[in-house]
Parts: C-alpha cells; structure tokens; sequence
C-alpha cells in the first residue's frame, strides 16, 4: 500500500471560514453508504451532505484541480479527472465505519473508476480521525487528525474510517481521482 499524501495548509484560514461559511447556509440531507445501491444506515455512518452554492463549489475544484501532477507523482499513477467534491458534516458522535471509496457497485459506475481519494479538513474537532487500516501491512494503522485546512490523499481501496466525533464539527471536502 502506497504511503498517505499528507499537505498542511492545502486551504489557509480564510479560505476555510468561506468553505465552512458556504456550508452553513447549503442544505443538510443524511449521508448514505454504497451498498446494494445508495442507502441510509446510522449504523454505519452517520453525517451529513452539504449543498455549497456554485462559486464555492468552483473555488474548491479549482485548487483540487491543482493538484492532479502532483498527486500522480506521488502515487505512480496517472490521474485523469475528478469525480466531483462532496462537502460533509460530522457534528458531536458523528462517525462512518470501516470501508473503501472505490467500490463496484451498478447503482453507481464511477465508484469504481476511483483511484485515490481526498479528504480536506475544514475545520479541527476534538475525535474525528481519519483512520487509515492496514490489514496486512507490519507498519500498521495510519491516524490523520483533523487540521484546519490540511489534505490528506490515499488509495481509494484503502480500508478506512472516521473515528466518533468527539465534540465541535468536522467539516470535510472529500473527492477522488480517477
């Protein structure tokens, strides 16, 4: 498994408060699973997806855009294009269990075209780690806390997920490479 690609200051303070600002005033509707098609199940994940409104929604592909070369680089891999970003929520217990982003599922066909996967703090929270598994790797789990405008990229096979929220909010931009 190819090591993380982690970049502190991917988005600067400013431009996190617009992120977060954008969130606040777009729509909340319960995150759902792949699983035999789209579902809801607080079981295994419990969060929210935000609507941003258009302009923020081009400010963040713009600078995930701007990222392609280097993560093709960093992964030997070539990246041709992005799936689109989605925009999360976690408040205080929020959580998704175990599970990999590329997924090949009829209901939606570009889950499995996804290659590497990105994750964008927007906001730091106390809990809320992003927790990459290792199932048969002697380096062991890798743990991602959340910081305030910081990337993170990785395998989009990679078994993974989100440690309970603790207390504040997580605010998250997640896309994937093809």
């Amino acid at each position: 498994m190819p090591r993380p690609y982690l970049e502190t200051g991917f988005l600067e303070p400013a431009a996190c408060a617009r992120v977060r600002a954008a969130m606040d005033r777009g729509a909340l509707e319960p995150a759902e699973i792949l699983r035999g098609g789209t579902a809801l199940d607080v079981r295994v994940r419990r969060a929210a997806h935000v609507d941003v409104d258009a302009p923020t929604l081009a400010f963040v592909e713009s600078r995930l855009d701007a990222r392609l070369a280097r993560l093709a680089a960093w992964f030997r891999h070539p990246l041709v294009a992005r799936e689109g970003a989605g925009f999360l929520r976690y408040g205080p217990g929020g959580f998704y269990r175990p599970h990999r982003d590329r997924a090949f599922e009829p209901s939606w066909p570009e889950a499995a075209r996804r290659r590497i996967a990105i994750v964008v703090f927007v906001t730091a929270c106390s809990g809320g780690a992003l927790r990459l598994l290792h199932e048969d790797d002697e380096r062991g789990d890798v743990e991602v806390r959340p910081v305030e405008g910081s990337l993170v990229a990785f395998a989009a096979d990679t078994l993974h997920e989100v440690a309970p929220v603790e207390s504040g909010t997580r605010d998250v931009v997640v896309d994937w490479f093809y």
